[in-house]
């Protein structure tokens, strides 16, 4: 079935050898985090190159990569190894952003990077208590606003996302898995964006994010694929008129208009 699932996906979204594709890991390939095991993760690792705590720095922009299923806090194998990653990596980047006549002591040896601030890249938002502050089109349909969100299943603990928060103070997060759109707004100056569902599976008006990214600002813009309900709709009315157009070829339909005919001339005499 991870075969399937895998050649699928490489189906789906094929790329130029030019682009870099990354992928973040989410639920629905290493399982809930009573689902999760070193197999499962190792596996998806092994496929897409991925592993949490993982720093992808292109022109001077710092993208950090997160397990969001790995943030469970209870000490389990693979949390402890994603988290002590994470802790590593945010070191880093703190150092990397101290000015040289400041920097401490515990910088002196660190590998300096560029000094952009990060951005998060996840499946599980940050914590909110549910999506009731979220507008938009493609945000969740009014009956599902006002439903709490679980943490730890719907969005990260509240212990979680602050240690993100803590740790990176990024300046922009990336995030998913709720199938509907969100903006939001984390200790008042930090973005999140979680983006809605690519599938018509999940939602009619499904969606995808284009951005542009420099080390100091970046900008969003949401493409709309069509509506799911439209493009049934230009199916079956397609699907009538050829219907049509074939019983008129073969002349079946020329009793009907011959009485329709009959008809109207009767009434003009």
């Amino acid at each position: 079935a991870w075969a399937d699932d895998v050649r699928r996906f490489r189906k789906m979204f094929k790329y130029p050898v030019s682009t870099e594709l990354v992928v973040i890991v989410g639920n629905h390939d290493i399982g809930f985090h009573y689902e999760m095991t070193t197999y499962k993760v190792n596996r998806f690792e092994k496929v897409f190159n991925f592993t949490s705590g993982k720093l992808i720095t292109r022109r001077g922009i710092n993208f950090v990569l997160v397990n969001s299923v790995a943030m469970e806090g209870d000490g389990c194998a693979v949390c402890r190894a994603s988290e002590a990653k994470l802790v590593a990596l945010s070191h880093q980047l703190n150092c990397s952003q101290q000015k040289p006549n400041h920097s401490s002591k515990r910088c002196g040896d660190v590998e300096k990077l560029p000094a952009s601030e990060p951005i998060l890249l996840q499946h599980y938002p940050l914590y909110r208590k549910s999506d009731v502050e979220c507008s938009g089109e493609d945000s969740a349909p009014p009956e599902e606003k006002n439903v709490p969100f679980k943490e730890k299943y719907d969005v990260l603990s509240q212990e979680a996302s602050q240690k993100l928060i803590w740790w990176f103070h990024p300046r922009l997060i990336l995030s998913g898995h709720t199938h509907s759109a969100c903006e939001v707004l984390h200790a008042g100056k930090i973005p999140e964006i979680s983006v809605p569902s690519f599938s018509w599976r999940n939602r009619n008006n499904p969606s995808f994010i284009m951005g542009s990214v420099t080390p100091t600002d970046f900008s969003l813009q949401k493409c709309f694929l069509p509506y799911e309900s439209r493009v049934f709709t230009i199916y079956c009315a397609a699907g009538a008129l050829l219907v049509i157009l074939i019983l008129a070829h073969f002349q079946l339909l020329t009793p009907p208009f011959c009485f329709a005919q009959r008809l109207i001339s009767k009434h003009k005499a």
